[in-house]
């Protein structure tokens, strides 16, 4: 896992660069964001449960997935359903404090498509949960955090295909 400062530094690093002038502006940028993307991490932590919820309510609760014969019709599958969304909030929420999207390759996006497609999790259920949940952290945290939260939401999406 990387963060924005160690992405900047081995950028440089790598060229033989002393930092340049957009180099310093990224760094000032991520310091300058820095207590909104901590206030939009504490936020998130104490709601976690009631995003997750409220986005699986939003997007999938009452579909097709559901109903008997749907992907999420047993217990179990919901219960699988509900850790994966609360696993793609938390490191979004990492990756967000970090400013940087490594995290969500390691540890989220490695392997996830390949799974879900042997496993029949249907890939544009999962990305359209993990956009209502983009829309109801962003209601909590604010326009302006929801914003930067929603880039690794959509990361997330993009790796999986949606």
């Amino acid at each position: 896992m990387q963060d924005a400062i160690t992405s900047v530094i081995n950028s440089s690093d790598v060229q033989g660069l002393y930092l340049d002038d957009g180099s310093m502006s990224k760094l000032q940028s991520y310091f300058r964001s820095g207590e909104l993307r901590v206030r939009a991490a504490a936020t998130i932590s104490a709601n976690a449960s009631a995003i997750v919820r409220d986005a699986v309510a939003k997007a999938l609760l009452y579909s097709d997935i559901t109903r008997p014969g749907g992907n999420m019709y047993t217990t179990r599958r919901y219960a699988a359903c509900i850790r994966d969304m609360d696993y793609y909030l938390r490191y979004s929420t990492y990756a967000m404090l970090a400013g940087d999207t490594s995290i969500l390759d390691e540890r989220v996006l490695n392997g996830l498509r390949e799974t879900y497609n042997s496993l029949g999790v249907p890939i544009g259920a999962t990305v359209q949960a993990i956009q209502a949940m983009k829309q109801v952290t962003a209601s909590l945290v604010g326009a302006d955090a929801g914003k930067e939260m929603g880039v690794y939401f959509d990361y997330i999406c993009s790796g999986l295909g949606g």
